[in-house]
């Protein structure tokens, strides 16, 4: 019976088939079902999710929604586990015959050593301190999201003051967001003229680069794993990534331009060429370092400038306006400005 019932009900108890859900929906309705309705959908059993009633074997009751939501849960949490020891062996066979080429004499760049696994905080720590320890001449960052809170800016805090300890230039990249936060100002003070910052509306994720010979890219979105990348390719690309950007942005004390239209701010365009592309709110968000709600607040600030009672109007309203486009760049970007009484604009 096993067997016939997984050849015509080939799922699991997550994704029921429809008469599988007719008769479960009204078991868990009516407490029990008859065992003759369900003899068409064997999957209920062989699921555990009907089972004999003890008091009349003519009878079937359900499992409770909730024991099978907690078996689900475990099998879930059962598969990742399982995933997750998995990319633990694969990187460590990458490293042992990586580890191998380095042994035979393999040149720097080669591909046995071109790509690097860093998983767990303890090893992206190590490396970074490594990298910078070697660094002799330039870094170059860019940092997503908005305002950077004071414990981020310490985590790094020591590499860069090694960093200019030794002379060592750094050029950084934020979201417009970050110019409001005070940490980066304190950290700009601090610093003095070793680092210049600039920011965009909108930035690539995070990077960082050591004498344009290593980089460091996250490799999930927990940034619990990265990339150390030390191809000549690989990098030349990355610094190529940053220069481009780098051109585009504005110096940290460099007001925002105008976008020309009363009451819409730079940051309401930015949001409203978004929009346009058909991105959602959280995506919006996350693009520009705010957070979601301050994101709808803008959303509906631009809703009443533009006279929008919609959605769909305000899409309209959008083109109409102009505003479906990026920003045009800002004239004089090239001279990097300077804080009143301070070093130039510092950042990490």
């Amino acid at each position: 019976m096993a067997g016939h019932g997984t050849e015509e009900h080939p799922h699991g108890a997550d994704r029921l088939c429809t008469a599988g859900d007719r008769v479960y929906s009204r078991a868990v309705r009516r407490g029990r079902v008859a065992r003759r309705d369900a003899e068409p959908v064997p999957c209920l059993l062989e699921l555990a999710l009907l089972h004999p009633d003890p008091d009349d074997m003519d009878w079937l009751v359900p499992t409770s929604p909730q024991e099978v939501m907690t078996r689900l849960l475990r099998e879930v949490y059962d598969e990742v586990s399982a995933g997750q020891r998995r990319v633990g062996a694969a990187v460590a066979a990458f490293e042992w015959y990586a580890g191998l080429g380095s042994r035979l004499g393999a040149p720097p760049g080669t591909e046995g050593t071109a790509i690097r696994v860093l998983d767990g905080l303890a090893r992206i720590q190590a490396a970074m301190d490594e990298a910078t320890e070697a660094c002799a001449s330039e870094v170059l960052t860019v940092q997503p999201g908005g305002i950077r809170r004071e414990h981020e800016l310490s985590e790094g805090l020591h590499r860069a003051l090694a960093l200019r300890g030794r002379g060592v230039r750094m050029r950084d990249l934020y979201t417009h967001v970050a110019r409001h936060g005070q940490g980066l100002l304190n950290y700009l003070e601090l610093m003095g003229d070793t680092v210049e910052a600039r920011t965009l509306d909108e930035v690539v994720d995070r990077l960082i680069l050591f004498d344009r010979t290593v980089a460091f890219i996250p490799a999930n979105a927990e940034r619990t794993m990265a990339l150390e990348l030390r191809h000549p390719a690989l990098v030349s690309y990355l610094v190529t990534v940053f220069e481009r950007m780098w051109r585009l942005a504005l110096p940290l004390t460099a007001p925002l331009p105008d976008t020309g239209i009363e009451g819409i701010s730079h940051r309401e365009r930015s949001i409203a060429a978004l929009l346009a592309e058909g991105h959602q709110d959280a995506v919006i968000a996350e693009r520009l370092g705010i957070s979601v709600r301050t994101c709808r607040a803008h959303i509906a600030r631009l809703s009443e400038t533009l006279g929008a009672a919609s959605r769909t109007q305000l899409g309209v309203r959008i083109a109409q306006a102009g505003l479906d486009g990026p920003p045009g760049p800002a004239a004089g970007v090239s001279a990097p400005g300077r804080l009143p009484g301070r070093g130039a604009p510092t950042a990490r």
